[in-house]
Formats: structure tokens, sequence, C-alpha cells
């Protein structure tokens, strides 16, 4: 499987390199970065830390997807949409990492499933993933006497919140309870924010050090609390993720997948 990685230069980029180098069946063929990035040229190996790919970062994109059975993509949404575009006109899946999507993007991603298979989701950690099936199972189980929120910690480069892990989180909670998550979700509270309402989704967002992730939810009822916790040590728990997606998704039919697919949920 001929893999390519857009945003290579990037923590995340660089750790895909490593990750991807090292799986049975992948060959990495390319990496690209935004143009007056100060990594182009450099050797994609050197870059991940590891012995030299003869390999190195360039802006050819459009080549890049023309080439690859699968662009893996941790990049920003304004990138992302030329990405969805270029995997629609090549009809070459991809593995979509980028968080802090707007609606306008968003349905550039729906639209462009309906070209190729394109594998989405907020967070590619297998434990987060299943975190999402307990907590849509416990909000189902549980009435709205247990209100819901979420707490997500992560480093202070982040550029966006809540995390797309949380949102992704809130959204299986409201999935759980049959409702609809814009109509009972709360992203931040300041000020006189009054007494909470029945039912809401809460946020809460800290930023800080070099955390990869931690993420838990809580549901609090009069006299008790459930705690669902997850906590990533590391990176390499995402990209060995998205390696599993992009393995997974290699050669499917069009269509907007998640990392449930994958997982057999």
């Amino acid at each position: 499987m001929k893999v390519g990685i857009t945003g290579c230069a990037g923590r995340m980029g660089r750790m895909l390199i490593k990750t991807v180098t090292a799986q049975e069946g992948c060959d990495i063929i390319g990496g690209v970065e935004h143009a007056g990035s100060p990594e182009l040229g450099k050797d994609l190996g050197n870059l991940a830390g590891i012995d030299a790919l003869s390999l190195t970062v360039g802006t050819e994109t459009e080549a890049l997807f023309a080439e690859a059975d699968v662009v893996i993509d941790f990049t920003l949404p304004t990138a992302t949409s030329k990405h969805v575009a270029l995997a629609a006109s090549h009809k070459t899946a991809l593995v979509l990492g980028t968080t802090g999507v707007p609606d306008e993007v968003a349905t550039e991603i729906e639209a462009a499933s309906k070209k190729t298979a394109i594998m989405w989701t907020g967070n590619y950690s297998l434990g987060v993933n299943l975190l999402s099936v307990l907590v849509e199972q416990a909000a189902k189980a549980l009435s709205d006497d247990f209100d819901i929120d979420i707490l997500e910690m992560h480093h202070r480069h982040k550029i966006d919140a809540p995390s797309g892990t949380a949102l992704l989180l809130g959204k299986a909670a409201a999935v759980g309870r049959n409702v609809d998550f814009n109509d009972v979700s709360c992203l931040s509270r300041e000020g006189q924010s009054g007494a909470r309402p029945r039912g809401e989704i809460g946020f809460a967002t800290l930023r800080g050090g070099d955390v990869p992730g931690e993420h838990t939810v809580m549901f609090a009822a009069d006299g008790e609390r459930i705690e669902l916790t997850h906590k990533a040590g590391n990176r390499e728990v995402f990209a060995r993720g998205a390696v599993a997606a992009a393995k997974w998704v290699h050669g499917k039919e069009p269509g907007l997948y998640n990392m449930k697919d994958v997982l057999g949920l």
C-alpha cells in the first residue's frame, strides 16, 4: 500500500512517517508541506528521527494524491478543504485527522466521500473510539437525572477547542440520549450563566504543558458520579490508529467511514 502524508513536518506528521515505515505492507511514497515551510527539502526519515528514506519534503500535493493509494492528512481545515477535492479528483482514499473543521468543509468532505473512500474521526486512538461506544451506552442507560460534562486537556500548542475528541464523545452521548447535539451542547461557560438546563451536555477545556490528550466524561446525579476516562501517553497511539485506518480503508468503495468501522463496533 502506497501511503502519502500531508503536513509531514508537523508533530503528528513526523510520528506518521515513523509509524508507516515500520508497518509491514506499507510504503511511504512522499510527504508534503506548505510553501515556505523551513522543512522543505529535508529527508523524511531524518525528519522523523529514523534512517534516511531518500524522500524529501515537497509541495507537490496533487502529485502525491495521484501516486498514493491512501493519503493521511493531519493539517488545518483550510488545507484539508483542498486535500478533499484532490482525493475526490484522483479517487485516492483519504484518512482525515484534522480537527476544528467548520461546517462548510464538513459538507465538502461528505460530498467527496461519494467519489472516494474517506475515513474521518475526531480521534484515531483505538481506546478513545472504544470509549465513545461506552459513553453512548451509558448515556442511553442513564436518565437525564445524570448531568453530562466532558473535561479535556491538551498541550499548550493546540489551536482548537473543545478538541475534536471531546466533540466526538459529546456527540456519542447525544446519540445515546436520542437528542440533537447542537440543541443540548454547551461548549463553554462564563459569567452569570444561571442554573444548568436539564439534559445539557457541557464541556470544559484545559491547555498546558505537553499533554498529548486526556478526556473524562462525567455523568453526575444527586449522590453519585460515574467517570469514564482515557489518557494518551504519547502521539504514537494516534499514529498507530491512523495507519490501521489507512490499511482498512484501502480498496474500500466510496463512502464516509469512521473508526467504529475499523473496530467492527
